[in-house]
């Protein structure tokens, strides 16, 4: 018996060339399309065995690969959250099939959704990084096809004034207000934050410290605790066993919620995301006359060009060379000596 129903839908089932028993679901409910899917599937393990083809994998069954070696990664619900939606293009074709035409296509309407550049790029971005694993780890396919990225603006950084920020606060429910005091204090990112735990803090030496797989760079920092930080941490104190900030008695996971995204409205704030908090409280840093190389200990950063980008927000440093071409400065005998040689 090559096909059979159970339930509502068909099943296959058959022994390949080299005697292993395939017995599986079609998931459909049409008895042809059951048919086909066993002929092709038949087809291919005959020619698996016989011409030495690759088997033939689905998009699904590379995803659900993919997540089992991914589960380590800090991003993994986004990730989560772009597959689903890449479901209603992928779920079920082969990744032979997947083309450049299928990936133009994917890219076209996910834009055409009213998506930004970026997050295109970011859905495009998991794809390609599934099929290179398919290719150049698993042995799946022989090759990937190419994707081409839309263009993105480069070095976006939005920062708000602090009476922008003071009304921002003002609109928030109290549990993301001293999420947010916190993060303007100290630079942390959202996930820095909300998981932030009580055995990070050290109150008496006025610091907190983010160990090296919390921090995206993968290196342990220390956080200095200035004093509005150190308030906001006091104002916690009693109101969870183990996370400084929680949320009706349980720990907080995400801050950049619809909760947020109110109060940005009704302060009159837009496109102005949690993490642009960390950008405002690089931005005062710099205006305030912190020097680049200190910014980026204090905020984690890896590496010094992560933090050039809000060089431009203080030019303090160099004014004292920009007197050098000043004609106050000039040495104006050094051109009378070369008139004299001249002459």
């Amino acid at each position: 018996m090559s096909i059979y129903k159970r339930g509502e839908h068909w099943w296959i089932q058959f022994t390949t060339p080299d005697g292993r028993r395939i017995q599986r679901t079609a998931g459909t409910i049409n008895k042809q399309e059951a048919q086909e899917l066993h002929d092709q599937l038949k087809a291919e393990m005959w020619r698996v065995k016989n011409l030495g083809d690759k088997p033939r994998h689905t998009w699904e069954e590379a995803v659900v690969r993919w997540l089992n070696e991914q589960s380590h990664k800090k991003s993994l619900a986004t990730d989560k959250e772009r597959l689903r939606w890449l479901d209603r293009h992928l779920l079920k074709m082969a990744l032979t099939d997947i083309d450049k035409k299928k990936l133009a296509f994917i890219r076209d309407t996910k834009k055409a959704e009213g998506a930004a550049n970026a997050t295109v790029n970011r859905h495009l971005a998991v794809i390609s990084g599934i099929l290179n694993k398919a290719c150049k780890e698993w042995d799946w396919i022989d090759t990937v096809p190419s994707i081409k990225m839309l263009p993105e603006p480069s070095g976006r950084i939005r920062w708000i004034t602090p009476e922008e920020a003071q009304r921002l606060i003002s609109e928030l429910p109290p549990h993301l207000e001293a999420m947010a005091r916190f993060a303007l204090a100290t630079g942390l990112r959202e996930a820095n934050v909300t998981g932030l735990l009580w055995s990070q803090l050290d109150m008496q030496r006025r610091c907190a410290w983010i160990h090296a797989d919390q921090a995206k760079g993968k290196k342990s920092f220390v956080v200095p605790l200035n004093d509005d930080a150190l308030a906001v941490i006091r104002g916690q104190i009693g109101k969870h066993q183990t996370h400084v900030f929680c949320y009706e008695g349980n720990p907080i996971k995400k801050a950049n919620t619809k909760a947020y995204k109110n109060a940005l409205e009704r302060a009159g704030i837009q496109d102005f995301t949690w993490h642009d908090l960390r950008h405002t409280w690089a931005s005062w840093h710099v205006q305030n006359g912190t020097p680049i190389n200190v910014l980026k200990e204090l905020g984690g950063w890896a590496d010094l060009s992560m933090v050039l980008k809000y060089a431009h927000l203080s030019g303090e440093h160099l004014n004292a060379y920009a007197r050098n071409s000043s004609f106050v400065n000039m040495p104006v005998e050094t051109n009378l000596l070369h008139s004299k040689k001249e002459a």
